[in-house]
């Protein structure tokens, strides 16, 4: 049995027994692949920047924070829906319109006055990032076998650490470039979306199966509510109001009474926007568990190491994205690698299980990180996170796509998505609030004995927003506890990452199908006609 899972694939992909060849795939991603690369880019370019970006519009630490969490949370929010539409609607339609979304509220932040204004239009960024997440996934495996798809996704993943690499490098060249600024941060990637709907309109050509439709409105708003209120609670909270506060208690309750809302409309719906079926597969289960864990690396690490290396360290923007070279090209290189040989043995879960490991090992070395790290030993270990992320990331979709129902495999895959986005939120929200606190105690300690320091520190805002305004042994204080606070983050990232590695031994593998999504879904409603 172990020898027919691990013989290398025929010559003759799987998929040119179906209705595509290697040649139209390749084509047909083009579009998706562009578009997967305006997407992260626009990710990577804002986060290398927003220490620029506070500091010029005098932002505070929990705004800082929030200018992320308000594109994770609309994303995190909007995907589940996105992935249902897919299963309903024209995939084609839908990644375009998404495109659409991302370009409006790219545009509109690039001419933000404020923080609270640019924090709002994210908001409109993150609904066409939510878009662009699920169905490129949803779309790749409608065409694809999963047995064919792990090479596929080595490409997708390629790209996705080009865009991560050079995100950071284009946007320190921007905002070091003085007839430019930080605003082109959120100009730079119109252009290339542009490109993307032109090159999807002519690439992308997927069947639509015509029936009839009912969309769970009910069960969307629900949703949204419920996630967003827990959202902005975990977000607000210790800096806006008390954790236990009145605030808290509306919030939590409100946002818990909707998510009670959401299951029961979920079981009562014709066509739920998340179906409650997809949770008594193990795989789906454990793989969602992870997916947490993994967005809490994802994301994490980028907003946050960003801060680190600009704040702490005084490298400029462009000498940060440079240092983070070494985790992309870790991801690069898993993710690639990974892909091919899941293609050529049909396992996966061995990749999924190292990359899990290399996951919590990169996060313990780096909760060693303080202002005086040498810069070798933080490259050496952003590299181990890397490939862990790498071989992690994409295969956790695969696994899940390979074990569920044709018809179902919109909604699961953005399920995966959604909770891995669900996991950056919360890991943002949670870790800046767990930086600001112990910022807050690092310098109301290099301040003892100074009239007001412990008023200033608990505001949140002795930070970022007094760090250009402040004089300069404060500005040291100020950067030195930064970078001794840093190392906390990643050790709470640590202990989440243990949790992944756990959900990920419990998962059971299953041998990869040799069917495209279409073609399975056609098998399955003519097995249920006949």
């Amino acid at each position: 049995m172990t020898s027919t899972v691990e013989r290398p694939a025929p010559e003759a992909p799987a998929q040119q027994q179906g209705s595509m060849t290697h040649r139209q795939i390749l084509s047909a991603l083009s579009g998706m692949m562009l578009a997967m690369f305006v997407a992260f880019l626009s990710s990577t370019v804002v986060s290398n920047a927003l220490p620029t970006i506070i500091t010029d519009l005098r932002g505070s630490q929990s705004q800082y924070t929030w200018v992320v969490t308000a594109t994770l949370l609309a994303s995190t929010a909007s995907t589940p829906i996105w992935g249902k539409l897919s299963d309903l609607f024209s995939k084609k339609l839908l990644i375009q319109l998404s495109i659409v979304i991302f370009i409006a509220g790219s545009m509109a932040a690039g001419l933000s006055q404020s923080v609270e204004t640019l924090i709002a239009w994210r908001v409109l960024q993150g609904l066409g990032l939510g878009g662009l997440q699920a169905l490129v996934q949803i779309a790749m495996a409608a065409m694809i076998s999963p047995r064919e798809r792990g090479r596929y996704s080595g490409f997708l993943g390629s790209v996705m650490a080009v865009a991560t690499v050079g995100g950071p490098l284009l946007g320190g060249l921007l905002v070091d470039t003085s007839w430019l600024g930080w605003r082109w941060c959120f100009f730079v990637g119109v252009p290339f979306a542009a490109a993307a709907l032109v090159l999807l309109q002519r690439t992308l050509h997927l069947p639509v199966t015509k029936r009839k439709v009912h969309i769970d409105y009910m069960g969307s708003a629900f949703l949204t509510a419920g996630v967003s209120a827990l959202l902005i609670w975990v977000t607000l909270a210790g800096n806006s109001f008390g954790w236990a506060s009145r605030e808290t208690a509306l919030f939590v309750g409100g946002g818990v009474v909707a998510i009670v809302a959401f299951l029961i409309t979920e079981t009562k719906a014709k066509e739920p926007i998340v179906p409650l079926r997809l949770f008594r597969d193990r795989t789906t289960t454990l793989a969602i568990i992870a997916s947490i864990a993994v967005g809490i690396a994802m994301f994490g690490s980028s907003v946050f190491l960003g801060q680190y290396l600009q704040i702490s360290r005084g490298y400029s923007p462009t000498a940060a994205g440079l240092l983070t070279v070494p985790m992309v090209g870790g991801l690069l290189i898993s993710s690639t690698v990974s892909g091919i040989l899941i293609t050529r043995t049909g396992r996966w879960k061995r990749f999924i299980v190292g990359g899990s490991i290399l996951v919590l090992i990169g996060f313990a070395l780096l909760s060693m990180v303080d202002h005086e790290t040498n810069m070798v030993l933080l490259c050496s270990f952003l590299f181990v996170l890397g490939i862990g992320i790498g071989a992690t990331m994409q295969n956790l979709v695969l696994a899940v796509q390979n074990t569920v129902a044709a018809r179902d495999l919109g909604a699961a895959s953005s399920a995966v998505a959604f909770f891995r986005s669900l996991g950056g939120t919360i890991g943002v929200s949670v870790l800046g609030a767990v930086l600001s606190s112990r910022v807050g105690h690092l310098i109301t300690e290099g301040l003892a004995g100074t009239p007001g320091a412990q008023q200033a520190a608990a505001s949140g805002d002795v930070g970022l927003a007094n760090l250009a305004d402040a004089p300069a042994p404060i500005q040291t204080l100020i950067r030195i506890s930064y970078g001794d606070a840093t190392g906390r983050i990643f050790l709470v990232s640590a202990v989440v990452a243990v949790v992944a590695v756990v959900a990920i031994l419990l998962i059971r593998e299953v041998a990869l199908g040799t069917e495209s999504g279409e073609q399975r879904l056609q098998r399955e409603l003519a097995d249920a006609e006949g």
